[in-house]
């Protein structure tokens, strides 16, 4: 068979994760991207800033860090023990809540981008239509703003896919529960099969490419439509 059980199961928990957290990343960064894109807020800066960090930080700072808040003296482990919920590293919980941290900006930058590209016309429009601040947002932003949702989904999703360094210090590498497709390469290689290896490395090179050329495949006839 061209890929393991091994393989198979690491692609559908990968899968499961990307999922869960683009799903979560939407209620959360919806939010957090129509205030950035509105406010004049003086801490709007520093905020931006916070969203940006997974940018920038080694994946394995940003694992380390969020490693000791999960941790039992950490200010999350405290939390969910007072809650009475499991520790969340190494399990699937803690994956996601690691991943939702790391994949922020893939969801609200291009949420950001295009609340701001919408102005203050349509808005005000619909307000002389007497549609409440609330209505406006669903009824006329979230239309409007199609084009970036579901850029965001997009990148957040095979971003979440591709990550290794978080993953690795928050999941570690237990099968079936956080041994996702690219902890899987990465225990190919280790064992020094890198047939097998190069295999999965593959299918994720393909899925890659394949959402990149249908995200921007999708966008081109958007943009040659809005300058008709």
């Amino acid at each position: 068979m061209f890929l393991t059980p091994g393989d198979l199961e690491a692609l559908w928990l990968t899968a499961r994760l990307a999922g869960c957290v683009t799903l979560i990343l939407l209620v959360l960064g919806t939010p957090i991207a129509w205030w950035l894109a509105r406010s004049e807020a003086w801490w709007k800066g520093p905020v931006t800033a916070v969203v940006a960090l997974p940018l920038v930080l080694p994946p394995s700072v940003l694992g380390f860090y969020l490693l000791l808040a999960m941790g039992p003296q950490g200010v999350v482990g405290q939390l969910t023990q007072a809650l009475g919920i499991a520790s969340l590293p190494f399990t699937f919980g803690g994956l996601v809540v690691a991943s939702v941290c790391y994949s922020l900006p893939f969801m609200v930058q291009p949420l950001q981008t295009a609340f701001e590209s919408l102005g203050e016309r349509p808005l005000e429009v619909a307000a002389t239509l007497r549609a409440s601040p609330l209505d406006a947002f669903f009824s006329v932003a979230i239309p409007l703003a199609r084009p970036g949702f579901i850029t965001a989904m997009v990148l957040t999703f095979a971003h979440t896919v591709g990550e290794f360094g978080v993953v690795l210090m928050i999941g570690g590498n237990l099968p079936g529960i956080t041994r996702v497709a690219s902890v899987q390469i990465y225990d190919h290689v280790e064992a020094l099969d890198y047939l097998q290896a190069h295999r999965l490395a593959a299918v994720m090179l393909l899925f890659s490419f394949v959402a990149l050329l249908v995200l921007y495949t999708w966008r081109r006839p958007q943009k040659m439509g809005g300058m008709t």
